[in-house]
């Protein structure tokens, strides 16, 4: 999958030092209408990309509305099912924005305790990073997950997956998973 976050690259290719230019953080399709672009060109904005929707989701970035206009749609409803509200993407920007990243750029992460976590988020398990999956955790890599593990029945964790994203995964949002974490 692809994210965008705006525009953060220079015009020699390189990521600049800003991480984000605006708060719409978006997971996108990798392959949409045929439509192919060399990476960082032009000044529209810079190509991102995850193994997956769950990598995605843990690094704050909620569907796109309109090359993935149903799952965004599933996540509204999961994200109405949570809070009660109906939100408009810009609203849920506003939540999601102080629940990923700091103003110093550091990754917002909190403590859970496992057996409460939703299949879809991302643990730090023996210090690296996993998926969470019904009775199992899959360890995180860039080219796919390894070898599941038990998922530990007690205890806290580290989640890497903002809170409202986490709410919006037990409230029935099912992320697009990749095929070595299923």
């Amino acid at each position: 999958m692809t994210g965008n976050r705006g525009i953060i690259h220079g015009s020699d290719r390189v990521l600049a030092t800003k991480r984000w230019s605006h708060k719409a953080w978006i997971c996108c399709e990798l392959h949409w209408q045929g439509r192919k672009r060399q990476v960082m060109t032009g000044r529209n904005w810079t190509e991102l990309f995850f193994l997956d929707e769950a990598v995605a989701m843990s690094a704050g970035h909620r569907p796109c509305g309109y090359c993935r206009r149903e799952a965004y749609v599933r996540f509204v409803d999961a994200w109405e099912a949570a809070t009660g509200l109906r939100p408009k993407a810009p609203e849920m920007d506003a939540v999601l924005h102080p629940a990923r990243v700091t103003r110093e750029r550091t990754q917002v992460t909190h403590q859970a305790r496992i057996a409460t976590l939703p299949a879809g988020a991302l643990i730090l398990h023996d210090s690296a990073p996993h998926l969470v999956g019904a009775h199992v955790l899959f360890p995180y890599a860039p080219d796919g997950y390894g070898a599941k593990v038990p998922r530990p029945r007690c205890g806290d964790v580290t989640v890497l997956t903002p809170a409202p994203m986490v709410a919006v995964l037990a409230n029935g949002y099912r992320p697009v998973i990749h095929s070595s974490g299923l």
